[in-house]
């Protein structure tokens, strides 16, 4: 019997925003059309971009809404023109299912997950194969479950944008998902790093991972001059700015001259207004990074099986506390993801 027989899941779907309103529903299971895998999610993780949707800062996102774009799960369905996956499959969905290859237009920008699209915080989801990407063998699902965002964004950032090269300074910003993955990617690709926090053990932890130097911004409040400081006056070649407003005006000054600004988070408010004036003295490339394509994920997971990366995973959560999840991204003291398993 097929497993989409009469069956009923649950779902959890944002009802407003503003707060934290999110509420169990049941949904029916529906056969999958003839290119479409059904897909039985193990686990799901949280983006900060999750915050943003249940406050209400992420523009206007149609209302009962399944949260979340990162998950992962086993193929128990398929469409009888499948060819890429079987039934017993594991798989993870890309953040913008339309975003197959080359460059993002404003049509795939509205597929993605969790935010103009109904997500994954859902025991059971249907995607077309095109959209989906295998598991690396040696990930379980809850690591697994934390690449379709943070770790394609920061590939997206240091080797699509960017072409990082061995030997170069990339600078990253705390200690969530995305300063992770990039710290453990460009260490892999050769390049030295500079990492801050405003925790002395998480700088601990940085350290073991790998940062040559680290900062506590915190207590160096003026962090570009320290960063100036360690590259002998010159600035690094590459930052991966989390912070945005509230941080690329340092950023920007940490850089070196024709260096790189890949702009992806908006995690912090601004203290100053930002001086443009820097971008153009330093002939500095400020690039917004909005994920990555199918292809881009797929290049992530060949760069990650070849030196067998484990992504670093804080806490894990059942599914259905998606609100004791984010008030522990809220508190800012989670080092690495949030996971939520079924």
């Amino acid at each position: 019997m097929a497993e989409t027989a009469t069956k009923t899941f649950t779902a959890y779907k944002l009802t407003k925003t503003g707060g934290k309103d999110y509420s169990p529903v049941e949904k029916s299971l529906e056969r999958p059309h003839p290119h479409q895998v059904v897909i039985k999610i193990k686990a799901a993780s949280l983006n900060f971009r999750d915050l943003l949707v249940c406050r209400g800062h992420y523009g206007k996102v149609p209302l009962p809404l399944v949260p979340l774009s990162d998950g992962s799960g086993e193929v128990v369905e398929i469409g009888d023109r499948v060819t890429k996956f079987k039934v017993g499959d594991r798989v993870m969905a890309t953040f913008m299912p339309a975003w197959l290859s080359g460059a993002p237009t404003a049509d795939i920008g509205k597929s993605a997950l969790g935010g103009f699209t109904d997500g994954v915080l859902q025991e059971y989801c249907t995607f077309a194969e095109s959209a989906l990407v295998r598991v690396p063998d040696y990930l379980s699902y809850e690591e697994a479950a934390t690449l379709p965002c943070a770790a394609v964004t920061v590939w997206n950032a240091m080797f699509e944008g960017y072409k990082l090269k061995p030997g170069q300074t990339v600078l990253t910003l705390g200690t969530g998902g995305v300063s992770i993955f990039a710290l453990q990617l460009a260490r892999a690709a050769g390049a030295t790093v500079i990492s801050t926090s405003s925790s002395d053990q998480k700088i601990a932890r940085l350290k073991e991972m790998g940062a040559t130097h680290t900062i506590n911004y915190k207590t160096t409040p003026n962090w570009d001059e320290k960063v100036l400081e360690l590259t002998g006056g010159e600035g690094v070649d590459l930052v991966v700015e989390v912070g945005g407003a509230g941080t690329i005006d340092r950023s920007v000054k940490a850089a070196k001259v024709g260096g790189h600004v890949a702009l992806i988070g908006v995690l912090s408010q601004p203290e100053t207004p930002f001086n443009v004036i820097n971008v153009l003295m330093k002939s500095v490339t400020v690039q917004g990074v909005f994920v990555g394509s199918r292809a881009m994920f797929e290049a992530t997971t060949r760069a990650l099986t070849a030196h067998q990366i484990k992504p670093v995973i804080d806490k894990v959560f059942p599914a259905k506390e998606i609100v004791q999840a984010l008030e522990h991204m809220e508190s800012g003291s989670h080092f690495g993801k949030i996971v939520l398993k079924f």
